[in-house]
């Protein structure tokens, strides 16, 4: 089978893996620089090209690998492919709703999976009645499309709070605001589904100077045994973003596990280094798995 690792660097733990694992398994796999696609439509079937070389049939499936920076334009090369009939391990409208905080847990409370009290605004006249909404402080101030704990901060005062989304506001800069989940104790959890299965789970730990609990940041990992209710989350989270690969992050609370959010382009190293799982040959498992059924 002919993959197509749809990814801005080799030299990445995560694409070296899946790289490593698919030809082990005795696939031709390429990796494939989105930011140098391009698309041309018109005249006879959609073609796409990497610089100036045809690839639109050259691979059975892709994997998506798209970097935060380049969403838009990484999931308009996925949708191509698959408009042209390649499988693709995550649909490219999936790839954009999971980029977005907000989106994803919009279709998560209509979905009546938890999520933690969220609000968000563009008034700048009413700071303090949002915060009031959210029952007071403290509470958590994100990017609505920030990644690997960048553009999270932690108010702990009205005071800070106001100033901080007031300059998030003039700087028009779309954010949103959440109760901070005192008892998780800066800790959550990391949930890898591939192909509607968890196949390893991981508790991070945020270091003692921050309270963010993720890898880039120097969180502590450690495998985990999740419960069904956050299994059931997980899988769900996944099926109505239409990910075939995720990383569902959740955290722990009084009233039972809340989704934080949805990645979808997970990192390896953390899960494979922490419970020892080949997650990378997984997904190349299951590429074979919907590839066949696709031929």
């Amino acid at each position: 089978m002919d993959i197509g690792l749809l990814s801005q660097s080799a030299a990445v733990y995560s694409t070296k893996r899946i790289a490593e694992e698919a030809e082990q398994m005795g696939h031709y796999i390429e990796v494939v620089d989105h930011t140098k696609c391009s698309v041309k439509l018109g005249s006879g079937k959609p073609k796409i090209y990497l610089v100036d070389e045809d690839i639109t049939d050259e691979f059975h499936a892709i994997i998506p690998r798209i970097g935060a920076n380049v969403t838009r334009h990484g999931a308009s090369i996925v949708k191509q492919f698959e408009l042209n009939g390649v499988f693709s391990t995550a649909r490219a409208l999936g790839i954009v709703r999971a980029r977005n905080k907000v989106r994803t847990l919009q279709i998560m409370s209509r979905r009546q999976i938890p999520i933690p009290e969220t609000l968000f605004s563009v008034n700048p006249d009413n700071i303090e009645e949002q915060i009031k909404i959210l029952g007071g402080t403290p509470v958590v101030i994100k990017l609505q499309e920030g990644t690997h704990g960048l553009g999270v901060i932690l108010a702990e005062t009205k005071k800070s709070a106001k100033s901080i989304i007031d300059t998030f506001y003039k700087m028009d800069t779309s954010i949103l605001i959440q109760k901070f989940i005192t008892e998780a104790n800066g800790e959550d959890i990391r949930i890898f589904v591939v192909g509607g299965q968890v196949i390893a789970s991981m508790k991070r730990t945020s270091p003692v100077e921050d309270f963010r609990s993720n890898v880039h940041r120097g969180a502590g990992t450690a495998s985990v045994k999740i419960s069904d209710k956050e299994q059931h989350i997980a899988l769900e989270a996944a099926k109505y973003l239409g990910l075939g690969v995720a990383g569902i992050d959740l955290i722990r609370s009084r009233k039972g596990p809340l989704l934080l959010e949805v990645n979808a382009s997970p990192g390896l190293h953390g899960i494979e280094t922490t419970t020892g799982i080949n997650v990378a040959r997984e997904i190349v498992r299951y590429v074979e798995k919907q590839s066949r059924k696709k031929r």
